[in-house]
């Protein structure tokens, strides 16, 4: 029976740990430049925000009431 090879293994682990922090700078990075898209809006074919979201456009959409429609 052939041994582990416990290096290539640890290697392994630690050349996944440091391509998934690079990612992770890399997106921080879009989001700080204002060129990503947050986590809870979808983005259409373009990449750009849905037109409408539903809500009717007024002064402040930050109140608790629905907008009227």
């Amino acid at each position: 029976m052939a041994k582990p090879n416990y290096q290539f293994e640890k290697r392994q682990r630690e050349l996944a740990k440091q391509k998934k922090k690079q990612e992770k700078e890399h997106e921080k990075a879009l989001r700080k430049a204002g060129h990503g898209v947050p986590d809870d809006a979808p983005a259409d074919a373009d990449g750009d925000q849905p037109a409408e979201s539903g809500i009717a456009p007024t002064e402040s959409n930050n109140s608790a009431e629905p907008a009227p429609r």
